[in-house]
C-alpha cells in the first residue's frame, strides 16, 4: 500500500485550512480532478464525537471533486439507520439500499479457528454493499477514525468497508469472533487474529477496487469545544 500523506504526533495541532491542503496534496499525487464517478465511505452518526475531523474531511473531499461525487454511503454496519436530523448535522449524504448486500468471497477456516484460538472452524465470508462492488467508480474514498476497538482492536481501515458496509452475516460473525478470542486481548491492538482476517479479504477480494483510505487520529486537549482537537 502506497502511503499518500502523513502528518502528526501526540502534540500537533493542524488547523481546518491545514487539513484542507494537506487532503488535496494526497489526491493531487494520483490526479484526483480527472477521477469522474467518485464514491465517499465516512462514519454515520454514532462516530459523531470522533467525526468531528473525519466529517471535516468528507467536506474538504465534496469541495475538492465537485459534481464528479455520485455516492456517498455511510459505513453504518448494523446501526439504526440514520435519522434526517442526524444527516443534517453532518455532511450530504445520498440514499443507497442499506441491505443491498453482496458477499465477494471467504477467508478460510483456518484463519479464523486461529483467530479464535481453535473454537470456531468456519470461514469467514467478507461482504461489500452492492454499490461498491458494483458501482463501477474509479475512486473509492475511505474516511474515518483510527480509535481503539474492542473487536477490531483498533477501529478503521478495512474495517470501515468490511463491517461498515458488509452484511449482518459477516459483521455478527466477526464480532462473535473477536468476542470468543477476548476483547481485552483484542482493544488498542493493530495487529491481531480479527485484523488479518479483513487483511486476507483486502488482499485477495478488494485489489482491484480504486480505495484510498483518509485516516484521522485525535486527541483532545480540552473537553471543552469541538476545536480544541490534536490531530
Amino acid at each position: 500500500m502506497v502511503l499518500l500523506y502523513s502528518d502528526g504526533s501526540p502534540t500537533t495541532e493542524i488547523s481546518d485550512d491545514d487539513l484542507k491542503q494537506a487532503l488535496v496534496t494526497a489526491l493531487d499525487k494520483f490526479h484526483g480532478k480527472d477521477k469522474r464517478k467518485v464514491m465517499f465511505v465516512p462514519p454515520d452518526f454514532t462516530r459523531f464525537h470522533s467525526y468531528v475531523e473525519s466529517g471535516i474531511v468528507t467536506q474538504h473531499a465534496y469541495e475538492y471533486f465537485g459534481e464528479h461525487v455520485k455516492d456517498i454511503m455511510p459505513a453504518l454496519g448494523t446501526h439504526a439507520p440514520m435519522t434526517p436530523i442526524e444527516i443534517s448535522k453532518v455532511t450530504v449524504y445520498a440514499c443507497h439500499q442499506l441491505n443491498d448486500v453482496v458477499k465477494i468471497g471467504e477467508v478460510p477456516r483456518e484463519l479464523v479457528r486461529e483467530a479464535s484460538d481453535g473454537q470456531v472452524d468456519e470461514p469467514w465470508p467478507a461482504q461489500l454493499n452492492k454499490l461498491i462492488w458494483e458501482g463501477g467508480h474509479d475512486l473509492i474514498l475511505s474516511i474515518g477514525q483510527v480509535v481503539p476497538h474492542e473487536v477490531m482492536g483498533m477501529a478503521n481501515y478495512n474495517k470501515n468497508l468490511f463491517v461498515g458496509t458488509g452484511g449482518s452475516d459477516a459483521i455478527n460473525f466477526s464480532h462473535f469472533i473477536g468476542a470468543v478470542y477476548g476483547m481485552e486481548r483484542m482493544m488498542g491492538r493493530a495487529n491481531n487474529p480479527l485484523r488479518r482476517i479483513l487483511n486476507y479479504a483486502s488482499d485477495h477480494f478488494l485489489t482491484h477496487l480504486p480505495i484510498v483510505y483518509v485516516q484521522t487520529v485525535i486527541g483532545r486537549r480540552y473537553a471543552l469545544s469541538p476545536h480544541d482537537i490534536i490531530i
